[in-house]
């Protein structure tokens, strides 16, 4: 029986086979495989057409909801603007309306000039650049054929593209890493530059022709990449590092962030400037033809390069690693490391580990430690959230895991942020980072509060203002007369404090400077408090970011209403001490708000702001108010799916790209706490969803262990 195909949703397409540099570190041109001599320098008008129409056809047979297709060489922009015009107009009218196109180019950066950016930004490709560190680094290997320094070129190639207009484009640098170079300065001068992202890549190797290792030292690239580690964590994480998320990720259960790590199925294929199809580009390094197919554009499909033998042993997850990677305990982060680096020349092949074994297993547990993630364990109380048993401990590990989420949104913000929009985020941001250094408690509420995420998402896509960061931080410091005032941003007539309340301001606009004596008086509308048991609530409704549920939100509440919230949340509370005694201590733990919603969500609360935050509609029947237990049912509910919400940012329970397992996990924990005890003649449907749900081919070994604990609730 045929296996079932793994999708290919990466396609790194080479347009250009040469280069204008002449690095010794190439694996492209210097290493084992030598086929770029023999291919023609640019690719065809056809075979681009070709590939989109193949990548089209492959999209739309399998339902991918997007695809990736990075333009690649050699240096791709020597392809020129009118080839490369043709590349991205081809791809994006090929995959119209049939899958989300991410284009990318990773480029030297030598040609990249505004001629360049402004076709990239009309076709919205993102650009990535390759860069050594600071000079003395990058000259090392990044040279013309002549011997001159590249270093300013590519410089002033991240000062064009680090401007307002093209910045959305950038999406980091990488950087080759070499053992002689001094880390600290390596990663100084790149941070400098402000990327989104910093991408340290190990030199490519095997074990006929392995890296560069100084005498005496047993883990040289292990060392090198803890001693940025510590200049990065040092200064506050400033920009996120690939390698290390995807470190800390794998250790908690989630993703890996880069190919080179964890168990992914390798989902990449790559089209040279003859229309063959090959594997990694990084399988150059092995010997020559490794990453040879025997397959072109014109006489074969995706589905059949992603059957070929070489595709497949990418696929396997653990159970395609050597029999030492299956039983070491750092496994699932490592992966094995980067499948190109385990060949060695004999019968093994690439059942071997890599060649970087001792640097990744030193690496992973020294990050391990440093974070305080045990290896193996994918979250404090993970199997008691999953069965309903959880005393309030995994709740607040999921706590730590939103401050963390939402700690790198906002570094990220503070990277991308153009100058013209910092003029509050500035002096606000400072003020954050005063907070971090002598009230982590303070820092703490800005980040757990339910609506920053919301805003924070939304910011970066430019859909809200980043003056916004000056309010939350406002909301923290003036109660706590830590400072004499704080410049916020005026809208609609008011300044927001969120969680706080709002200063009505007639008639002023812009920014005004409040004070802690402003937070009171005849102009001031707090949010008001609902202290139902052991809870402490806001009922908060003038928060601007609280619109994050499926569900108009409803304007200030009439004195009337708030007395109708005061009546039955006492009551639900009730029910729900009573009945689910471990649900309650989470949600003593955890819920923070209830934003008052004009219509029911879909049926249940959505908790748009993680389950610190949910979303409810009341609605008496006539002079009735509503059933207590029906609105304790939909609490329950609503918190469970923001748990589920929030767990999912930190471990990778299921391939997300399957729609059918998400929205099966989702309603089946949402409704088993509350099916036999609110609703009796749902429970046996729950318990045929929850079989259909453990027998899905998506779940990943973490998300089985979930349902099975699931399972065990029912």
């Amino acid at each position: 029986m045929t296996s079932p195909v793994v999708p290919l949703r990466q396609l790194v397409l080479k347009v250009h086979s040469r280069c204008d540099l002449a690095c010794r570190h190439c694996y492209v041109y210097e290493h084992a495989d030598q086929s770029w001599a023999s291919r023609p320098r640019v690719i065809s008008e056809e075979i681009v057409s070709r590939t989109a129409q193949r990548l089209a056809e492959h999209a739309e047979a399998h339902g991918l909801a997007s695809v990736q297709v990075i333009l690649h060489g050699g240096e791709p922009l020597l392809a020129g603007p009118s080839r490369l015009r043709y590349v991205c107009e081809q791809l994006r009218t090929a995959l119209d309306r049939v899958s989300d196109l991410e284009l990318r180019v990773h480029t030297n950066g030598l040609r990249l000039t505004e001629r360049y950016l402004d076709l990239f930004a009309e076709h919205d490709v993102r650009v990535g650049i390759s860069l050594d560190g600071d000079r003395a680094a990058n000259d090392r290997y990044r040279l013309h054929r002549d011997g001159r320094s590249s270093h300013a070129e590519v410089l002033a190639a991240i000062a064009r593209l680090g401007q307002d207009r093209y910045r959305h484009l950038f999406t980091g640098i990488l950087c080759t890493v070499d053992v002689r170079n001094d880390p600290v300065a390596v990663y100084d001068a790149l941070a400098g530059l402000r990327p989104p992202h910093i991408d340290f890549l190990l030199p490519h190797a095997t074990w006929d022709a392995p890296p560069l290792r100084p005498d005496g030292v047993a883990t040289p690239y292990a060392d090198w990449l803890l001693a940025v580690h510590d200049r990065w964590t040092g200064q506050g994480c400033p920009v996120p590092v690939r390698l290390f998320d995807s470190v800390i990720s794998t250790l908690g259960g989630g993703p890996a962030r880069t190919e080179s790590m964890g168990l992914e199925s390798a989902d990449v294929v790559v089209v040279e400037t003859d229309g063959t199809y090959e594997q990694a580009d990084s399988l150059k390094t092995a010997y020559d033809g490794a990453p040879v197919t025997g397959k072109n554009v014109f006489q074969h499909s995706l589905d059949e390069v992603s059957r070929h033998p070489g595709m497949t042993a990418r696929q396997q997850g653990i159970d395609g690693l050597s029999a030492v990677c299956r039983r070491c305990p750092v496994v699932r982060s490592c992966g094995g490391g980067l499948y190109a680096h385990r060949y060695r020349g004999d019968d093994s092949g690439f059942d071997n580990p890599s060649v970087y074994c001792a640097d990744l297993k030193r690496l992973v547990e020294s990050l391990g430690d440093r974070t305080g993630i045990d290896i193996g364990r994918p979250l404090d109380g993970f199997d008691a959230l999953a069965d309903g048993t959880d005393d309030g401990t995994a709740v607040r590990a999921l706590v730590e895991v939103r401050q963390g989420v939402t700690l790198g949104l906002l570094k990220e913000l503070n990277t991308e942020l153009p100058d013209s929009q910092r003029k509050l985020w500035n002096p606000a941001w400072q003020l954050a980072l005063d907070l971090q250094a002598c009230d982590e408690v303070q820092l703490a509420a800005l980040l757990v509060h339910p609506f920053t995420r919301p805003w924070a998402v939304r910011c970066l896509d430019g859909a809200a203002s980043p003056d916004h960061l000056a309010s939350l931080v406002a909301a923290m410091v003036l109660p706590t007369g830590m400072v004499d005032a704080v410049e916020v941003p005026v809208t609609n007539g008011f300044a927001e404090l969120p969680g706080a309340g709002r200063l009505h301001l007639e008639g002023v606009g812009g920014t005004v400077r409040l004070t802690p004596g402003d937070l009171g008086g005849p102009h001031w509308e707090p949010v008001r408090r609902l202290r139902p048991g052991r809870l402490e609530l806001a009922l908060d409704d003038i928060d601007p970011y609280r619109d994050c549920f499926d569900a108009p939100v409803k304007s200030r509440l009439t004195d009337h209403e708030v007395v109708l919230w005061r009546e039955v949340l006492p009551r639900a509370w009730d029910v729900i001490a009573e009945t689910l005694p471990g649900v309650a201590a989470g949600m003593t733990t955890g819920l923070r708000v209830l934003t008052p919603l004009a219509a029911p969500p879909g049926g249940h609360p959505i908790a748009g702001g993680g389950f610190a935050a949910l979303g409810l509609h009341l609605e008496a029947g006539g002079s009735h108010a509503p059933e207590p237990a029906r609105v304790a049912a939909d609490l329950v509910r609503g918190f469970r799916l923001g748990l589920l919400d929030v767990l999912l940012d930190e471990c990778e329970l299921y391939d997300e790209r399957d729609t059918r397992t998400g929205a099966l996990l989702a309603d089946i924990y949402g409704r088993v706490a509350t099916d036999t005890l609110f609703d009796t003649r749902s429970a046996v449907a729950t318990r045929a969803r929850w079989h259909e749900l453990s027998e899905s081919g998506s779940l990943t070994v973490l998300g089985r262990r979930f349902v099975q604990g699931v399972g065990r609730s029912l």
